[in-house]
């Protein structure tokens, strides 16, 4: 061992007895705001010892002296090291990174680290991983596995390979990373950390930020921003493509804030562009060489329109829906939302222009691709898992391709379960549950559905926040939600038009946007007889069948059709309404307004009408059919009457099958499926009864090849909200 470098051995030796060290570098001020809520969450954990690196150009007045921010969140610094050699030009970068080498040894000698924390793909986080990797400290690297297409890309993957545990935003990324060998049980699907402080941002509380940096009186949606970074592996197009922009925005005409770019190769011309122009002087231009992360979170949550090439407008503008537009090929790697246009040959200044006019003052659905809220959270249970790992040795294994011999992964090697929060609202009950890939039921709860619409969405949020929090416990990460409700829905706008009266005040009703806002979750919204019938095309008995229909007979009836390997929704949502096919011209009374559907002959709520009827004239209740004092007579009681011999129970229960099984002699004939799923509660009392119906009253052709079936789910309408968020989730699609 060389003089100076510590014995790594020697000194993990009791680990488990002191504090972890934990070391933190943060080389500029894009790396800060990641890296800040995780130092935070360290400075608090009385079992972690923070220690922080100040390096690049953090030091430099040129680039804002953003180490300031760190001495104002009342970080105690350990090191501040010049890095940077100025001259911005491929030389000057290359010599930064040799610097460097030179300085961080001494600093690691020193403190010791268990583990290095670094982020990103900027060259100086190459320095320190080359370092600490050459010097036996562990090493967690943050975001790694994405793409953006520059040079970044080489440097963030050589740090993948340096770096032992990977802390990475999205599952594309975490499949990169183990398509590059690296191992599952090292790696954490956490979420950007930004996201935490992102999503609990008051971005309305913006009149000082819009007065400080863009103009007095600026409202939002009114202005721009423009934030362009040289690529390195063509400046001389980055230049001349920075130069077509600036002439755009001049001829927009809009209050616009130009950021300095970072301090890559070619931003040096950059500057100068921006002082030939003298846009310091414009009344309509702002320059900033740096603007402190919570305030240009309010910025970018209220800008008309972001320009450039900045990773922030293609991962924090998409929290806010903001207008983005990329220019050239710097971040055409990444996985963008739709407010993101790309002008990947920005080769005249018309082609931007146009671009500007397209995507300024727009709104967009909010995405939340790389983050949830919960990545501080993750990565700290990861960092505490780290620390188990101190005593084993240090040296890292890669994991190869499957190979002859080769052992398959194991499901405790997975870290985190992909999963779905499933809601299922109905008529007498709301449930929430958190379900997996596989459809497990990894988490259910359930309470009574309230009767006004204030009170269930408080409800549902509440149960909603209850289970992010469960599934961060089980580690489960969490997709999107899922929501199953009666009523007619448009499954494109998250909308509840109408509802009967099983769910009074359920009319004109936008589930998705209250409960996406709050949650920070993606949200899919459909009728609970659809999301039945996808559950059953998932997970049950409707899976590999293209034509089948799931009729659902509980409180109410409903269904859903499958055709051609797709759900059928109708010209206006009115698809597959089954509980109110007509079967009599002159029956009872339907929930909906009409009579005679069958849903008034063979529902639950009709069978308790009839139970009811039975019960007033002292004929419901025989041996066996028992009513405690106090008990509410429901359609179960006329059930077990007629199981138990109750003539007029019988004849209630038989008029439902005969009622329900016209309903589906109708189906038979007009939509022709291979097979019909009963669900809910009443499926079984009934699917004899159905059968005998379709032999009687159906067309021979029909009946002969038609399968009535009763689902073997547990939870159909849940599963099925689940499978829109496991089916869709990875699409982006809403």
């Amino acid at each position: 061992m060389l003089s100076g470098v510590p014995d790594m051995d020697t000194e993990q030796l009791n680990v488990k007895n002191r504090k972890m060290r934990v070391c933190v570098a943060t080389c500029n001020r894009a790396d800060y705001s990641k890296l800040a809520p995780v130092m935070f969450a360290l400075r608090d954990d009385p079992d972690m010892d923070l220690q922080v690196v100040v390096m690049g150009s953090h030091l430099i007045d040129d680039y804002g002296s953003t180490y300031r921010m760190i001495q104002q969140d009342e970080f105690e610094v350990d090191g501040f090291l010049h890095t940077i050699v100025r001259g911005e030009d491929e030389a000057s970068m290359a010599e930064s990174v040799g610097l460097a080498l030179v300085k961080l040894p001494d600093v690691l000698v020193r403190l010791k680290p268990d583990l290095l924390i670094v982020h990103g793909d900027r060259f100086d986080a190459l320095s320190l991983a080359t370092c600490a990797a050459l010097m036996n400290v562990r090493i967690l690297h943050i975001e790694g596995g994405e793409v953006s297409g520059t040079i970044d890309d080489s440097i963030r993957h050589s740090i993948t390979k340096l770096s032992h545990y990977h802390a990475c935003c999205t599952d594309r990324a975490r499949r990169r990373l183990l398509s590059m060998c690296e191992d599952n049980d090292h790696i954490l699907l956490a979420g950007c950390p930004t996201y935490d402080k992102l999503l609990s941002c008051n971005e309305k509380n913006y009149d000082n930020v819009l007065s400080k940096w863009v103009g007095e009186g600026v409202k939002p949606k009114d202005f721009i921003i423009a934030l362009q970074h040289p690529v390195t592996t063509d400046i001389k197009g980055s230049l001349k493509m920075f130069d077509l922009m600036l002439d755009a925005l001049l001829e927009f005409n809009v209050k616009t804030l130009v950021l300095f770019p970072n301090i890559d190769a070619g931003s040096k011309e950059m500057t100068r562009m921006i002082r030939l122009r003298g846009l310091e002087h414009h009344p309509n231009f702002s320059l900033a060489k740096h603007v402190p992360y919570d305030q240009f979170i309010i910025l970018l949550a209220n800008t008309g329109c972001l320009i450039g090439n900045s990773s922030a407008g293609i991962r924090e503008a998409g929290a806010f829906g903001t207008p983005v537009i990329n220019l050239g090929n710097r971040q055409i790697g990444r996985e963008a939302g739709e407010n993101v246009l790309h002008v990947r040959d920005a080769d005249t200044k018309g082609k931007i222009l146009h671009a500007v006019n397209l995507q300024f003052q727009k709104q967009f659905p909010c995405s939340y691709i790389y983050g949830d809220g919960h990545a501080v959270q993750r990565i700290m249970k990861f960092i505490h898992k780290i620390k188990n790992d101190l005593e084993k040795p240090i040296q890292k294994s890669f994991i190869f391709p499957p190979m002859k011999d080769t052992v398959s992964q194991d499901i405790d090697h997975i870290l985190e379960t992909q999963s779905a929060l499933a809601v299922d609202l109905g008529g007498t009950n709301l449930r929430v549950a958190i379900i997996s890939q596989q459809g497990e039921i990894l988490h259910k709860m359930s309470e009574l559905t309230p009767a006004t619409y204030e009170q269930r969405m408080d409800l549902l949020v509440r149960m909603l926040v209850e289970a992010t929090s469960k599934a961060v416990e089980l580690s489960c990460r969490i997709l999107g939600i899922g929501i199953s409700t009666g009523g007619r829905v448009n499954p494109h706008e998250g909308m509840v038009l109408h509802s009967t009266k099983i769910l009074e005040e359920w009319s004109s009703i936008d589930l998705r946007t209250p409960i996406s806002s709050k949650l920070h979750l993606p949200v899919w919204v459909d009728n609970d007889g659809n999301c039945a019938a996808l559950g059953e095309k998932k997970f049950g008995k409707g899976k590999g069948s293209e034509d089948f229909i799931t009729l659902i007979v509980g409180t109410g009836i409903g269904g859903g059709i499958v055709l051609n390997n797709e759900l059928v929704h109708g010209a206006n949502f009115c698809a597959a309404e089954l509980g109110h096919i007509s079967v009599s011209m002159d029956g009872p009374d339907c929930m909906c307004g009409s009579s005679g559907c069958v849903e008034s002959y063979a529902s639950g709520i009709a069978l308790q009408r009839e139970a009811k009827k039975l019960h007033d004239a002292d004929e419901l209740l025989v041996p066996g059919v028992h009513l405690r004092e106090g008990e509410e007579v429901t359609g179960k009681h006329v059930i077990q009457a007629a199981q138990l011999g109750n003539k007029k129970a019988e004849k209630v229960v038989e008029t439902a099958c005969e009622a329900l099984g016209l309903a589906v002699c109708t189906l038979l004939h007009t939509v022709n499926p291979s097979h019909i799923i009963l669900c809910g509660h009443l499926a079984p009392h009934y699917v004899d009864g159905v059968r005998e119906v379709i032999q009687r009253r159906a067309l021979p052709s029909a009946a002969s090849s038609i399968q009535i079936m009763v689902s073997d789910l547990e939870e159909p309408a849940l599963l099925g909200a689940a499978s829109i968020v496991l089916e869709y989730a990875t699409r982006r699609i809403y």
